[in-house]
């Protein structure tokens, strides 16, 4: 089948929707990429489908307009692809009233915030759209866009600026109250968000901060969330996929695992959609389900990941595949990061480990390693630095954590002379550049953990005053290097074989 004979995915189909229109917009979204297209869009959808309500969504892409076009060139539509090794399901949410990109139209970013209609601005702009230090939690006031969105008047460059901005000028028109809603992978990202925005409005000057304080203290709400989906990138395998099962063309259709998740804080101040009717949990224990996510999750994901990318797969699956690597990997969850996670009621964490498994093994879904491991000096600090804490606090040295980090350098800024792979030299990160440097100037592992760890404070403060986990780190960087990933696995202790332990009876609190 030809991909170019068939008509374009358009709301004039017949048959393809429950809805001829969206709904009139009520929500903003910073942040229009994939993963926003598979989760929170559909979780209105269903909300919208199921109770009405004037809660289209107003997407905003930062930098490229390829979504945005396209989505204007489908009527506001795409096609969400669920991909499981028994079958692919194809869906298309009709919630989006609008979408552009804010480098080509800055105004309209804070319009869009300031309108009346608009009650929820949500984010997934991941963590380094949030412009803040690592190691304070503070707004990185050297960042060039902060500085340019403190001193210019013109229209801000980042999502804290512009949602300031937005909020402000609600402030001067006496506005309803709107709530920001982060759907990032930060810890407690709500009260987080909140922090930033409070702290970019105080810098502003003094009667503009007094009058846009107010009106965030008395008018805004910043419930926390957690977010679980599996989303790859589109590629023309998924396009193909559409036109030949749906019989349609679609530039950007969107791939996502069946599991989805979302736990979130009820303390929306303007209303919200009923997104318990696409299955969200609102609950008070937002941070258990943050620390499962984040650290048991991602953190294991992130190991997956580099060892996987050192030992050339190119998935995911292809990475767990290696026993020696899944084996890593359960350990790492067990025991390094399962005692940090204060777990919810409820959740069994035996099935929630098989579980993390089943979805690692989707081939179906052959989520990149060099996906997963990108921006890795953001995410880990976001992941190692408390559990490997507390374990070093009770006299443990924590051995998957400090071959995690090894991996990561191995993969981003390995010594001179060695190669670390296609998947490797893939991954994106902010940190590529200091780091090579580093590495360059390092005749060992150890040397270069020192310089990462101790004087730049990759991982913090805190890990940088440990001497232990960071000489860990270089014994391991230099073994990955010269003996490979199924020695330095071995070395940092993981187990040979499968063993049956219950993690219910392990988990703690911190």
């Amino acid at each position: 089948m030809n991909p170019s004979s068939l008509p374009r995915l358009s709301a004039t189909m017949p048959g393809i929707l429950r809805r001829q229109a969206a709904p009139a917009p009520g929500i903003v979204h910073l942040g229009l990429g994939n993963f926003h297209r598979a989760h929170q869009a559909v979780y209105t959808d269903a909300a919208v489908a199921a109770h009405g309500g004037d809660w289209g969504i107003t997407g905003i892409s930062s930098r490229s307009s390829a979504i945005p076009d396209a989505m204007h060139a489908q009527d506001m539509l795409y096609t969400v692809v669920e991909i499981s090794p028994e079958g692919s399901k194809f869906s298309i949410p009709r919630v989006h009233a609008d979408a552009f990109t804010a480098s080509d139209n800055p105004d309209r970013v804070v319009k869009a915030i300031a309108d009346a209609a608009t009650r929820i601005v949500s984010l997934t702009v991941t963590e380094n759209g949030y412009h803040y230090t690592p190691a304070t939690g503070s707004l990185n006031l050297q960042a060039p866009a902060i500085r340019h969105d403190l001193v210019n008047a013109g229209p801000p460059r980042t999502p804290i600026g512009q949602i300031v901005r937005g909020l402000q000028h609600r402030a001067r028109t006496h506005a309803d109250p709107v709530t920001i809603l982060s759907c990032d992978n930060l810890a407690d990202n709500g009260h987080h968000t909140q922090r930033l925005i409070l702290e970019f409005a105080s810098l502003l000057s003094p009667d503009e901060a007094t009058e846009t304080l107010a009106y965030i203290d008395n008018c805004t709400s910043f419930p926390s969330s957690m977010v679980d989906r599996i989303v790859p990138a589109t590629t023309d395998h998924y396009r193909n996929l559409v036109a030949a099962e749906c019989g349609y063309t679609d530039r950007i259709p969107v791939p996502a695992e069946p599991f989805t998740m979302w736990i979130v804080e009820d303390t929306f101040i303007a209303g919200r959609p009923e997104w318990e009717a696409g299955g969200a949990v609102f609950s008070n224990e937002v941070a258990g389900y943050e620390q499962l996510k984040v650290r048991l999750l991602n953190g294991t994901h992130s190991l997956i990941a580099y060892l996987g990318a050192l030992s050339g797969a190119v998935t995911i699956p292809d990475s767990v595949a290696h026993t020696h690597i899944e084996l890593a990997a359960r350990s790492v969850l067990r025991n390094e990061y399962l005692p940090s996670v204060s777990v919810p009621a409820g959740v069994d964490v035996d099935a929630y480990e098989e579980q993390l498994f089943s979805r690692w093994r989707n081939t179906s879904l052959g989520h990149r390693t060099s996906q997963v491991g990108t921006d890795g000096s953001v995410k880990l600090r976001q992941r190692i630095p408390l559990p490997a804490l507390q374990l070093l606090a009770g006299g443990h040295v924590p051995h998957l954590l400090a071959l995690t980090t090894a991996a990561y350098l191995t993969c981003i800024a390995p010594l001179n002379g060695f190669d670390p792979g296609a998947q490797a030299a893939a991954m994106e990160d902010p940190a590529r550049g200091l780091l090579s440097t580093l590495a360059a100037q390092s005749r060992s592992g150890k040397e270069l953990a020192e310089r990462v760890l101790a004087e730049h404070h990759l991982l913090g403060d805190e890990l940088a005053g440990h001497a232990e986990f960071i000489k860990r780190t270089g014994e391991l960087i230099d073994i990955l290097h010269t003996h490979g990933p199924v020695a330095a696995i071995a070395d940092a202790g993981a187990p040979s074989r499968p063993h049956a332990v219950s993690l219910q009876t392990t988990r703690s609190t911190p």
